[in-house]
């Protein structure tokens, strides 16, 4: 599978360098943003330093690219007003960029945070309302909107990949549903990046094969990918794994709780 010339945002943080050291094998040139400095790896990466706040600096960047995988923004919930900067802003500019250098596939990364308030016991689905479970998903649900904006608009193709709990392997009760492992990170944003041009716009779970998930798992005329692993494998190392959960309790665990929100409100 050769990818050409691919864009990775955030490239730098913890899901961008696992995906940065396996797409280095397939792509014929990486290019690699990130705030922080970045050292060349190898001989097809470029690396730029860029606030994705900068919109000339991010389209300047992505001149040339096939195709951007945008991982970058604040990972976590904070002050709406930094998350409207970093996540949406920064998501807006990288579209923008997209459009205006000829970019035709975008993949962006959304959160299962978006819909944190469903229930354990419901199996949610991407194309259910959004329930976000604080301000970090509310920036996460205004990501989905821009990409749909510009895909019904301007054309672009864009892949949602509503991201589960990233580890190299489930720590919590919560992981044994939410977990998504390197490998079908890996996995799920290939699959992103190579979808049939006929994809204008798609949201997507991107989750492990978990026993115990709440998500639904893409079909493929959404996105070619099936995920291998399986959280359920760790369950014994799992203090708390065999306690029944909750099928009343929202999603999102203690990110769900007004405290988790109310340190990033005025007081």
């Amino acid at each position: 599978m050769v990818l050409g010339t691919v864009a990775v945002t955030g490239a730098a943080g913890n899901i961008g360098s696992v995906v940065r050291e396996a797409l280095r094998q397939e792509a014929t040139r990486l290019v690699l943003l990130d705030r922080v400095p970045l050292r060349r790896e190898a001989a097809n990466e470029d690396v730029h330093t860029v606030d994705l706040r900068d919109a000339p600096a991010v389209e300047s960047a992505l001149s040339g690219v096939d195709c951007v995988l945008h991982l970058g923004g604040l990972p976590d919930e904070a002050p709406l007003a930094e998350l409207l900067e970093a996540n949406v802003l920064g998501t807006h500019n990288v579209l923008e960029a997209a459009r205006r250098n000829g970019i035709e596939r975008v993949v962006l990364a959304s959160s299962n945070r978006v819909t944190g308030f469903y229930p354990t016991g419901h199996l949610t689905g991407p194309q259910e309302p959004a329930r976000p479970d604080g301000l970090y998903g509310v920036s996460k649900v205004a990501v989905e909107a821009l990409g749909q904006l510009y895909a019904d608009k301007f054309g672009l193709s864009v892949v949602c990949l509503r991201i589960g709990s990233f580890e190299q392997a489930p720590t919590e009760p919560r992981h044994l549903a939410t977990w998504l492992s390197p490998r079908d990170t890996v996995g799920y944003v290939k699959a992103a990046l190579t979808a049939t041009p006929a994809t204008r716009f798609a949201t997507v779970y991107a989750v492990s094969a978990n026993t115990r998930r709440f998500w639904e798992l893409p079909t493929q005329a959404e996105l070619d990918y099936t995920p291998s692993d399986d959280a359920e494998a760790h369950a014994e190392h799992i203090a708390g794994a065999s306690t029944p959960a909750d099928s009343a309790a929202p999603q999102a665990g203690s990110y769900a709780a007004p405290e988790f929100t109310l340190r990033h409100l005025r007081p």
